[in-house]
């Protein structure tokens, strides 16, 4: 799965990243395998996607972060409050692979 944020309502800027659904035990666990700052530039090898942090994983994973965020952009917009952002959900949790 693939969320991308827009900086502005342009959508010229914003940062993409890519979360993985996996199961464990009675808990489903959204993790974030990378991310990536970008700018939407109309030209460049990437769909016209430039990457400023580009992310790990080389031109493979570029190419289908770029891929992602052109598809994105040709569906619809959702916007969330940021109140309702910042209100924790009683069942998640946060965690970071040094956490392991």
């Amino acid at each position: 799965m693939y969320v991308v944020i827009y900086a502005a309502p342009a959508r010229s800027n914003g940062f993409v990243f890519a979360i993985a659904l996996t199961q464990h035990g009675d808990h489903e666990v959204f993790d974030t395998q990378n991310n990536a700052s970008f700018v939407l530039s109309g030209k460049g090898d990437l769909d016209g996607v430039s990457f400023v942090n580009p992310p790990l994983g080389g031109t493979w994973t570029q190419q289908h972060l770029a891929s992602a965020i052109k598809r994105i952009e040709e569906q619809p917009r959702f916007a969330n409050p940021v109140k309702d952002l910042l209100a924790a959900y009683a069942l998640s949790d946060c965690a970071s692979y040094s956490d392991r």
